[in-house]
């Protein structure tokens, strides 16, 4: 066999053992998207609110909305489980962490603990449910002039075994503190990577809650909001084998190998290795969610997240006998006033606001 032979067979070789970036592609539902461990749930709420009435809810007709369950996106927005102000009214979890990135409107949050927080406009709250906690989530209408638009994530993060039990509480990520990144590609085209979570080009989100798998030096764990300019190409980093990487895709498109992600659709990446998105002639809307598993039994029942039946049997036990701490507040659903300055106080008393 010659030389040139050997070549050409050594290349096509290498050809085969390319591995595709893109391991799956999904349409995204209408609900909670789908997610992969560590991650247990991902819902991105975007509601155009209408201006707001004297109680903070919704200046409009509510007929034809089921109350106490809405999720009709009629007109643009929802009540969720609230009756006067849209939102999760309380309650309970157990065994797991929720992460709330807020890019736009205001949470009001309110808990068995007694804490409370109002955040928004950046802003991202970090609750360790733990061993148990009631909570209450409401989107107040502050504004009773112009609409009260909001738009967030909720993610779901599980706790490890040994972790599950740990007592709760919930760490206030202000929008001046989650860093941003701006990338400039060979073109001169733009990109903007917010890290809520990891790691990206030597940047680093604020430190998550000491007991979260996010954590552990070897969870790999990043949630990134990254948005492309029109021609944009973003390069992203290594990871370890073993880790987990889905991109879901909100606005726009992109381009990774040979596929194309279009909005609406999440991508599962196969490789490991650095990966290009390359953008279309639109701006594109990414979430990242990025982990390795924590690889332990779930047994999970609405509320709560376990590793056996017999846990979730024992949760909903200790939440009939405790109620996770009881209730010290006077409605299910807390609105905390009408001023729209941000604050979180915490069960120990501690007030914090951001700078």
């Amino acid at each position: 066999m010659g030389s040139d032979t050997k070549q050409t067979v050594s290349r096509r070789s290498k050809e085969h053992t390319l591995v595709n970036p893109i391991r799956s592609i999904k349409a995204l539902p209408q609900g909670p998207w789908p997610t992969e461990d560590p991650f247990l749930f991902c819902v991105h709420h975007n509601d155009q609110y209408p201006k707001g009435n004297s109680k903070f809810g919704p200046n409009s007709s509510l007929q034809g909305r089921q109350i106490g369950t809405d999720f009709s996106g009629k007109d643009g927005w929802s009540m969720y489980h609230g009756d006067v102000v849209p939102g999760f009214p309380r309650h309970p979890h157990r065994g797991f962490e929720t992460v709330t990135v807020v890019r736009d409107g205001l949470v009001d949050h309110a808990d068995s603990l007694g804490a409370a927080a109002r955040y928004g406009r950046g802003d991202v709250q970090w609750l360790t449910a733990g061993s148990g906690i009631n909570h209450a989530e409401m989107f107040p209408l502050l504004d009773e002039s112009r609409p009260n638009p909001i738009d967030f994530f909720q993610i779901w993060l599980n706790l490890p075994k040994a972790k599950k039990m740990v007592d709760p509480y919930f760490s206030m990520f202000w929008a001046n503190e989650v860093p941003i990144v701006n990338v400039e590609d060979k073109s001169g085209n733009k990109s903007e990577v917010r890290i809520v979570a990891g790691t990206f080009k030597q940047h680093k989100a604020p430190s998550p809650p000491p007991d979260s798998w996010a954590s552990s030096p070897q969870s790999d764990v990043a949630i990134w909001s990254m948005r492309l300019q029109p021609g944009a190409q973003l390069e992203l980093p290594t990871v370890r084998a073993g880790t987990r990487r889905n991109l879901y895709v909100l606005s726009g498109a992109f381009k990774m190998g040979s596929q194309v992600v279009n909005a609406g659709h999440v991508a599962s990446l196969a490789t490991t290795d650095a990966a290009v998105l390359e953008n279309d002639d639109q701006s594109t809307d990414i979430l990242l969610l990025q982990g390795r598993p924590i690889a332990e039994p779930i047994a999970r029942y609405g509320p709560f997240v376990m590793n056996t039946r017999e846990e979730i049997q024992q949760a909903f036990s200790d939440y009939r006998r405790t109620q996770f701490g009881g209730w010290p507040w006077d409605a299910d659903d807390p609105v905390h006033g009408s001023k729209d300055a941000r604050f979180a106080k915490h069960a120990d008393g501690r007030i914090e606001k951001p700078v």
